[in-house]
């Protein structure tokens, strides 16, 4: 039996979403889907530029598709061959190419859930995710921005025709602006009856989009800047190209310290002036797919603050551009394309145990008294504060609340009309369940066994990690292999299966390639975890880590790997553009190599040096 791939959706809208503009006046009239009652919000709109820029910058995000495409040659092949000249097989490649590019184009446009309008006692908020699945944004519109509100609560979907953001980036904000949102909206008389709209959503755009809102329940490292910090990321980042890796966007934290944005690979760095960092402990955490904040150029004359929470290697990184009567916050997936690394990640964003009725306890708390603080959930819930955040993880990943980053609250708010299945969105193919089951997920742990045989740290490249598989259900041991480079990014895999050695990675990584991701995965955040333990450091053998300083003056970086590998203990130290310089100790025994490691590690904490382990993927 073959398991189902998408969810159907069938959405009725009374008419289109339009903007009526006169001489008096213009009227923004967005149409909602009206299979859930009536919801619903009017009035005047007080900030017409403000509420014109937000929704464009937000359309923006929605139609965004920043994934690489080839051109396409086909007409001049087509031309070769009217000439008289060779074309190769090429031509064909390229009419296939050409075909395929095209209907993909009409099927995604389908195949994606239409932007969710939700209308709150407090608010009106859009949320909307793009075409490529990396960009989430949610944009809040708060009740002040509007005269003789009327409004009727409840969540549902917006119609976006394809002319809709091009009629609102042409709003006249000189003559009042006024904004209808409904479920009845009145039909032109020039318009037929709109017949309803079935849309198979795949369970891969779902676990992109609840992703998000799954990561954004985890406790974050927050800093503050000024909207002239982000105007300068943004003038150095559209003045510049990198043409190599790593293109990543480093943020350094220091207590006490103002953050600094650092572009790589020109250690480019950009001082911040929103405030000092809060955290309790220094950290460096790199962050790819910059380009992307490209969206928020049009907020920039609105902004009064922007608040950045940072997740963790891998994981989404939220932007939250305060502009006093609205807010967008906008979520950016750890890699414009994540490919399969990418499962790692979601992993981690499942919930663990969740006790029998915690989930619908909570959810229903919310739906009755409003938006509420983790905080005040957790005291009353009657479970510990790991249970109770799992369950609102597991809720947020059915789709039935949401994590309001802004404001750091839960909300209600009903994605689809029913919940949806956390089950059926956990794999994002066959290959990853098979995975799951080889590491003993899903309650079979005899399907069988996965070992790291070699963590080899290559500098400047990455990390090559080798492994053994045994696979019990094809009765013999696979020896997979790849390479992380240092933006997260697999490459150079191989694997001794039929499934790898037919089609290597164009069909997606094999089971066994995914089963050594996930296994090293977890192993790196037990490490995490037992390292910060007597018991823990005695079961180190071999580790490098990295550990950077600034210098407030020259503004000069100074890096050390210090390796720990047996009766062995490797030290390179110098400027992070410049040549390092190198060291190596050998001990008699591995307790007294592990011994001095920790204590040059222990010095270099001691001297003002940040752990950059963070920064690592």
């Amino acid at each position: 039996m073959t398991t189902a791939t998408r969810h159907p959706v069938e959405l009725r809208y009374a008419t289109a979403s339009d903007v009526e503009s006169g001489t008096d006046g213009s009227r923004v009239r967005l149409a909602l889907e009206g299979s859930r009652g009536t919801v619903g919000v009017s009035g005047r709109v007080t900030d017409a530029a403000l509420f014109r820029d937000a929704l464009a910058a937000t359309f923006g995000i929605l139609a965004s598709d920043l994934r690489y495409r080839g051109k396409d040659r086909t007409a001049y092949l087509a031309y070769l061959m009217k000439q008289g000249k060779r074309a190769s097989a090429l031509i064909w490649e390229a009419q296939k190419a050409f075909l395929d590019n095209a209907l993909d184009g009409e099927k995604k446009q389908d195949a994606v859930l239409d932007p969710v309008l939700t209308v709150d006692p407090d608010s009106v908020s859009l949320e909307v995710f793009s075409r490529d699945e990396s960009a989430y944004a949610r944009l809040s519109f708060d009740n002040r921005l509007f005269e003789g509100r009327e409004a009727a609560h409840g969540s549902t979907f917006l119609d976006v025709p394809p002319d809709l953001p091009a009629r609102v980036d042409r709003l006249r904000t000189y003559v009042p602006v006024a904004l209808e949102a409904h479920v009845a909206l009145a039909t032109p008389a020039s318009q037929p009856a709109r017949a309803p709209r079935n849309v198979e959503v795949p369970h891969a755009w779902l676990r992109g989009f609840l992703q998000v809102q799954s990561a954004a329940t985890l406790p974050a490292s927050t800093c503050e800047l000024a909207p002239i910090d982000l105007y300068n990321l943004l003038f150095a980042l559209r003045a510049r190209k990198a043409k190599k890796a790593p293109r990543a966007l480093r943020f350094e934290l220091v207590p006490g310290a103002p953050p600094r944005l650092v572009l790589e690979p020109w250690e480019l760095v950009l001082e911040c002036h929103g405030g000092t960092y809060n955290g309790t402990a220094p950290a460096v955490v790199r962050t790819f797919g910059r380009q992307r904040l490209a969206a928020l150029a049009r907020l920039l004359p609105h902004a009064k603050s922007v608040r950045v929470q940072l997740m963790g290697p891998g994981l989404p990184v939220f932007w939250v551009i305060d502009m006093g009567a609205a807010t967008l916050t906008l979520g950016l997936t750890g890699w414009t394309e994540s490919g399969w690394s990418s499962a790692a990640a979601f992993d981690v964003l499942m919930p663990r145990a969740v006790p029998d009725g915690l989930a619908e306890q909570l959810r229903n708390r919310l739906r009755t008294e409003g938006p509420l603080p983790f905080d005040t959930l957790a005291a009353s819930a009657g479970a510990p504060k790991e249970s109770v955040r799992a369950a609102l993880q597991l809720e947020c990943l059915r789709g039935r609340i949401l994590f309001d980053v802004a404001r750091g609250q839960y909300r209600p708010r009903e994605l689809m009309p029913t919940p949806v299945d956390a089950a059926v969105i956990r794999y994002g193919n066959e290959l990853e369940a098979r995975a799951h089951r080889l590491l003993g997920g899903d309650g079979a742990p005899g399907a069988g066994e996965v070992k790291l045989t070699k963590v080899h740290d290559v500098v400047g490249e990455g990390i090559r990690i080798h492994g053994e598989v045994v696979d019990r259900e094809a009765l013999r041991s696979f020896f997979p292999s790849f390479t992380l480079d240092l933006e997260g990014r697999v490459k150079d895999a191989s694997c001794g299966c039929p499934h790898h050695r037919r089609s290597g990675l164009r069909e997606g990584p094999c089971e066994h390639l995914l089963a050594l991701r996930l296994a090293y995965a977890r192993r790196r955040a037990e490490e995490e975890a037992l390292r910060q333990t007597p018991e823990g450091r005695k079961l180190i053998r071999a580790e490098t880590r990295s550990y950077v300083r600034r210098d407030a003056e020259s503004g000069l970086e100074t890096v050390y790997r210090v390796s720990l590998d047996g009766q062995v203990v490797a030290v390179e130290w110098g400027p992070r553009t410049g040549s390092p310089r190198h060291q190596r100790l050998w001990f008699d025994s591995d307790a007294e190599a592990r011994g001095a490691y920790f204590a040059r590690l222990e010095k270099l904490a001691a001297d003002g040096y940040i752990d950059a382990a963070s920064a690592l993927v």
